[in-house]
């Protein structure tokens, strides 16, 4: 019997390090995706239709916003991590945007495929646990 308590342990700390820790991974992984997508969407809208300044809404936190003049668009800056910010062209940007798209692609991927072998390992394992304890399957 403390055999099976050490397996059911395992089985559970496996679910508990998905949840906690692979799937906000993921889910932080495709949001930054969006993010940069709208960020690519917008820049190829103020090149398209030469937009050199603009009225814009700026969120200053807690969604407390203001309004913001952009004297000129030709730079922007733009979020490239821990709270760290550059300036870029437009070009700069799109490429930027372009290698940390393809970054999160594979981070995205490389979840994915590790919450699907940790789910078969608990599968595993709880049919073992089903058979020790001569359990009808579910």
């Amino acid at each position: 019997m403390e055999e099976d308590r050490l397996k059911q342990e395992k089985v559970q700390r496996f679910e508990e390090f998905v949840d906690r820790r692979l799937k906000p991974d993921l889910v932080n992984a495709i949001a930054q995706s969006m993010l940069s997508s709208d960020l690519k969407r917008n820049i190829e809208n103020l090149q398209k239709n030469g937009v050199s300044s603009l009225r814009t809404m700026v969120n200053l936190g807690s969604e407390v916003y203001t309004q913001a003049d952009v004297p000129d668009t030709r730079h922007i800056f733009v979020d490239v991590g821990l709270g760290f910010h550059l300036e870029f062209t437009w070009s700069e940007a799109l490429e930027f945007i372009s290698l940390r798209e393809a970054r999160l692609s594979r981070q995205i991927e490389e979840y994915t495929h590790l919450i699907a072998q940790i789910k078969a390992q608990i599968k595993l394992v709880c049919e073992g646990i089903r058979e020790l304890l001569q359990l009808p399957a579910e």
